[in-house]
């Protein structure tokens, strides 16, 4: 059994993050995806665009999508280039950026990363699947999870997405260049009432970055939310899925 550090206090500062971002992409337009776009350039929110798929996903990004472009969280690739203790072989200079423990310092921006959401194949149907791609030219640090809030018809709903309890670990979880990581998200696990969502609102890394790097996005397919929970980044939607 995996012990994890505590992000008690993390989640917390976390709370207000779904009111901050009411309208986030309040003026947006959607495509087959209903993807949204993002506030107005000097707001520091990257601009959501969404490229229409079978799994239905929506993102935001000022750059491209992952390396897979085909919207299946569970057919992407882990990082590559890792010696058996799983860090990079890179020993110094350029190389020593592509390492996982460049990312312990160094937390990633977000100009530098693509955020999507789906509801992916062979999950529950209450689930969803938050990506997040870096397209930076090194490895980055992001949270162990993100902080995730719920909307609908623009309206925050006040409800947040609970993490796994007892966190520990690394200081960071890394992303190396090109890398593509995931957290699962269950909107509804014990399947009780609740209020509909038709968004959802992602703050991928709620330790570093400003509630105005979040997005707010169309979910795949609308759906009753009570107390939702977000798994832990992996690079396999089916690992963050066993966290929940």
């Amino acid at each position: 059994m995996r012990i994890h550090r505590s992000r008690a206090a993390v989640f917390a500062t976390a709370v207000g993050f779904v009111l901050a971002l009411t309208g986030c992409g309040g003026g947006g337009s959607g495509g087959t995806d209903g993807a949204l776009k993002g506030p107005t350039a000097g707001t520091g929110t990257p601009a959501a665009s969404g490229t229409p798929a079978a799994s239905g996903t929506a993102s935001a990004t000022p750059a491209a999508a992952g390396p897979s472009g085909t919207g299946d969280p569970a057919g992407a690739a882990g990082p590559t280039s890792t010696g058996p203790d799983g860090k990079g072989k890179g020993t110094g200079g350029a190389a020593a950026t592509t390492e996982d423990a460049y990312a312990y310092t160094h937390p990633c921006s977000a100009r530098n990363l693509t955020v999507k959401v789906t509801s992916p194949q062979g999950f529950p149907a209450t689930v969803r699947v938050v990506t997040v791609t870096n397209n930076g030219s090194t490895t980055c640090g992001l949270d162990f999870h993100p902080a995730v809030g719920f909307s609908a018809k623009g309206s925050a709903l006040g409800i947040q997405a609970t993490p796994p309890e007892g966190l520990g670990g690394a200081p960071a979880h890394p992303v190396r260049p090109g890398a593509t990581t995931y957290a699962a998200v269950d909107l509804n696990p014990s399947g009780g009432g609740g209020p509909v969502a038709d968004e959802i609102n992602i703050l991928a890394d709620p330790s570093h970055m400003p509630n105005a790097d979040g997005v707010s996005l169309p979910l795949a397919t609308t759906g009753t939310v009570a107390k939702p929970r977000v798994g832990l980044y992996h690079f396999t939607a089916r690992d963050s899925f066993d966290t929940l």
